[in-house]
């Protein structure tokens, strides 16, 4: 790590998640100077789907996976044409 990259903290929150057969990692974190958590939801090919707006805490940050998951299921994450890469 270089003198000048931020310090990143990561959740315990954090992790690989597998439902109906689709694995994707939870990643939550913050920068150390700052209080809001951002989510990251990487899938087995390495895309990633961002949330744009940063959340209070990290429980929140994994309700929003969660609520995400349950309006649109695990298929969400997954590449294609129909595949939604900001929420």
């Amino acid at each position: 790590m270089n003198d000048n990259d931020p310090e990143i903290i990561h959740s315990g929150l954090s992790g690989v998640i597998t439902r109906d057969g689709i694995t994707v990692r939870v990643d939550i974190y913050r920068l150390a100077h700052e209080q809001e958590w951002h989510l990251d939801v990487v899938n087995e090919l390495g895309t990633s789907t961002v949330w744009d707006e940063p959340f209070d805490s990290e429980a929140d940050a994994m309700a929003a996976f969660e609520q995400a998951v349950a309006d649109e299921g695990m298929e969400t994450f997954l590449d294609g044409e129909d595949a939604d890469t900001l929420h």
